[in-house]
């Protein structure tokens, strides 16, 4: 199986990335919100701060959460192009489990997406956004990227298995890594969010990867996470916010699979 898996993506990152173009557009957008819109945003709010963080650091790690989304769901086009026009067919013939070939391509839209939130971090850090990390802090980072990366990927493989075509599975790609980007503390605090907002957005695996992200490399507090949870020691509250981001991951993994498994013998 780790042969098969292997050899699938190889497969597939060959053919997500042809040229330097597919992989760093993508990154237009959250470079542009870290080193250009958040330092603007500071600037025109006089230079607060937010939940006693530093208001440009706070916002260049939401585009962390811009950037997941973005770059997972537009990863289901390649689905949805394999089935069309692709190998799909001759895929599922060969002698491999079928869920190696979800796997596979989680592996590459995985690969590829950390790739870009290094790029992201790096550019940050030149444009002169100060990140206090440390080994145990990247670490909480690093898992709720993985972990928030897999569950948006898994909605992505279940979308692209359900939806007929390209052009229904685009217009749904707004609603899911954009929209909750708004609702999950990514400009602003949860709290400063009406009420009945702010219930929604405890429920958002989005917030509860936000909170971790800065936890682990600016909030050593946990302020976000207070926001979640209320009071509590810090580190325990970013478990719970983790593993909530790990159940995600597992739910919608799974549904992927059994998606997958369901269309590949219509």
């Amino acid at each position: 199986m780790v042969a098969a898996l292997g050899t699938l993506s190889q497969r597939r990152l060959a053919l997500t990335i042809r040229t330097p173009r597919e992989l760093f557009v993508p990154l237009l957008t959250p470079i542009m919100f870290a080193v250009v819109i958040a330092p603007a945003l500071k600037s025109a709010t006089g230079g607060l701060k937010s939940g006693g963080l530093d208001y440009e650091a706070f916002v260049a790690l939401a585009t962390v959460g811009l950037l997941i989304p973005l770059n997972m769901m537009f990863s289901g086009i390649a689905v949805i192009v394999d089935r069309e026009a692709g190998a799909r067919r001759e895929l599922l013939a060969a002698p491999i489990r079928r869920w190696l070939l979800v796997a596979g391509n989680l592996v590459v839209a995985l690969a590829v997406t950390l790739l870009q939130v290094g790029t992201l971090l790096v550019a940050a850090v030149v444009r002169g956004i100060d990140l206090h990390a440390s080994a145990s802090g990247i670490a909480w980072f690093i898992g709720a990227v993985v972990l928030f990366a897999i569950g948006l990927y898994g909605i992505a493989e279940t979308l692209a298995n359900r939806m007929p075509g390209e052009a229904e599975y685009i217009a749904a790609v707004p609603a899911i890594a954009i929209v909750p980007w708004f609702f999950a503390g990514s400009l602003f605090p949860i709290g400063a969010l009406p009420s009945g907002l702010t219930a929604v957005a405890k429920v958002l695996p989005l917030t509860h990867a936000l909170a971790v992200m800065r936890y682990g490399l600016i909030d050593h507090n946990g302020s976000g996470l207070h926001d979640i949870w209320g009071s509590g020691d810090p580190a325990a509250l970013a478990a719970a916010s983790l593993g909530v981001v790990a159940l995600f991951a597992l739910a919608t993994t799974t549904l992927a699979v059994r998606v997958f498994n369901r269309s590949a013998v219509r």
